[in-house]
């Protein structure tokens, strides 16, 4: 099989290994751009320096390479110590001839240069503010922080610009403006709510797979506390069956462990889970019990693990092992129309029922709406020292 081209990746790596040539012919463009605006508008000694500075860019990019090139490195792409001293300085430095060169007149440049001024002092500020948390061992400040303080500056910024613009009637400035600013202003807030959503959403899934996991590990405790009791005292009378009480714990337990912590398995594998269990408690108990397992289903339909077994312990926990005979647990399993459906029946004694009862049957619920949401229905009835219950799944 040939190999698949993946061209965002491409994309991404060719960004990133020329990063730095990216953003310094932009910013030459930008300069160049904007010196010849600006002497258009006869604010000639600050447009000279918007394409002094432009050619100045060109010059530094073309000797770094060469420099590069010649030592055989590799074109970096981290932004050295000494430029971040530079580039706020000369760019200050052009913001301050703009304010004092700009007409009265037309305070909308003005204004333009105080603003790019303004920015150029928060980037010092947030540089200045890091160095001196990192020499003192603290965190630097934090991307989220940082993203922050971009966003209000460039909304309130330009957004101060546009009603500069617009008294003064500049029509095709404010038009141009406009065009970028509102656009962008809406991708950047999109972008916000499109990563806070992802971010409440994406907590909410972990919060509710680790409430899943809790619930699943409070599966069958008690049962396996009294079988490993049992065993205890079943080595010397019996070892034979003691070894065989083993290996059915141990089959269980890997079960519990391993295919518990899945998402789904097959409903054969939770019904040879559910008999093997039947089987333990009838090696386990000196008296007969009535235990019938019908079953007609799908063998490859799939279901969360670990389901079933709380009904059927609850069948053995609160019933038979209360009884001194007549016990019964009647169970049938079957799938129709993309459902499965289990039913379990059994008897018990009403004046031994725990108080607490219904611990099992609450996690069950809770573990249902927190993987079938709407696509499951238990009905739960007693009548006549005989307990019902019937769980009805869709397909997952």
């Amino acid at each position: 099989m040939g190999r698949i081209i993946r061209l965002d990746l491409i994309m991404d790596l060719f960004f990133t290994k020329f990063k730095r040539l990216f953003i310094t012919l932009g910013l030459s463009v930008l300069c160049w751009i904007s010196g010849e605006v600006l002497s258009h508008y006869e604010l000639e000694q600050t447009g000279v320096l918007f394409i002094l500075t432009s050619m100045g860019l060109l010059v530094y990019l073309l000797l770094f390479w060469l420099f590069n090139r010649k030592i055989h490195q590799p074109f970096s792409i981290a932004i050295l110590p000494y430029e971040l001293r530079v580039i706020p300085v000369l760019f200050a430095g052009i913001c301050l001839m703009g304010i004092i060169e700009s007409d009265p007149n037309q305070p909308d440049f003005a204004a333009v240069f105080i603003l790019l001024f303004i920015y150029t002092i928060l980037f010092v500020a947030v540089l200045i503010t890091n160095y001196f948390r990192q020499i003192k061992g603290n965190k630097r400040l934090s991307k989220s922080f940082i993203n922050k303080l971009m966003f209000w500056s460039f909304a309130i910024g330009i957004g101060r610009i546009i009603i500069l613009v617009e008294e003064y009637g500049d029509s095709d400035a404010l038009i141009i403006i406009a065009f970028f600013y509102f656009p962008l202003l809406i991708i950047l807030t999109a972008r916000w709510i499109f990563k806070q959503t992802r971010a409440i959403l994406a907590l909410k899934n972990e919060k509710a797979k680790t409430e899943l996991l809790h619930l699943k590990s409070q599966v069958n405790p008690h049962f396996f506390f009294n079988m490993l009791n049992n065993l205890y005292g079943l080595v010397e009378v019996d070892s034979k069956k003691a070894q065989e009480l083993i290996l059915k714990l141990s089959d269980m337990m890997r079960y519990s462990i391993y295919e518990g912590e899945k998402e789904t398995v097959t409903l054969k594998e939770e019904v040879d889970y559910l008999k093997n269990y039947i089987e333990l408690h009838k090696m386990r108990y000196h008296k007969n019990i009535d235990i019938s397992f019908k079953e007609q289903f799908d063998e490859d339909c799939r279901v969360m693990p670990l389901l079933f077994i709380i009904l059927l312990e609850n069948a053995f926990k609160h019933g038979v092992e209360n009884l001194r005979e007549n016990a019964f647990v009647h169970i049938n399993v079957i799938t129709f129309d993309d459902k499965i459906q289990f039913d379990i029946e059994n008897n018990f004694d009403a004046s031994e029922v725990e108080k607490n009862a219904g611990i099992g049957l609450k996690n069950l619920k809770r573990r249902l709406e927190l993987v079938y949401e709407n696509k499951f229905k238990l009905s739960i009835s007693t009548e006549e020292n005989v307990y019902k219950a019937t769980l009805i799944l869709n397909q997952l």
